[in-house]
């Protein structure tokens, strides 16, 4: 791709980049796209942090869908359990989509447990996102 990336900008966006190199290559485009107009085209740490910030990409690699995602079950829905369909016309996502690419990374991290019942959001996501609930 022809572009300079220090070590810490590069280690930077890896972190957030949820393990997935899909998403990796990803942000690193849109974080070159950030240093081509905010600095001299090199990417730092500094350039990095930004970038992503201005993406909405938080330090564990959440986005606007996932936070909207987990804010739905918190706020709409006590917490849970919420149904899938549910979930998805609430949020206006496909329901494939919610399962295969959201899901997996927020069961991973500890912030959503699918129940018999439905979706549920975990005392972590309550906390990550600054909101007061369920503290078990």
């Amino acid at each position: 791709m022809n572009i300079s990336i220090d070590e810490q900008g590069a280690l930077e966006i890896a972190r957030r980049s949820r393990g997935t190199p899909r998403i990796a290559n990803r942000l690193l485009k849109r974080v070159r796209d950030y240093a081509s107009v905010l600095g001299n085209g090199d990417i730092s740490l500094e350039i990095s942090k930004v970038a992503l910030q201005k993406l909405e990409v938080d330090e564990l690699g959440l986005n606007e869908i996932d936070r909207k995602m987990l804010k739905s079950i918190i706020l709409n829905y006590a917490g849970g359990p919420v149904g899938l369909d549910t979930l998805a016309a609430t949020i206006g996502e496909e329901t494939e989509t919610i399962e295969d690419v959201y899901e997996p990374y927020l069961m991973q991290i500890g912030f959503l447990a699918r129940t018999p019942r439905g979706r549920i959001a975990t005392p972590l996501a309550y906390k990550h996102l600054g909101l007061e609930g369920k503290n078990e």
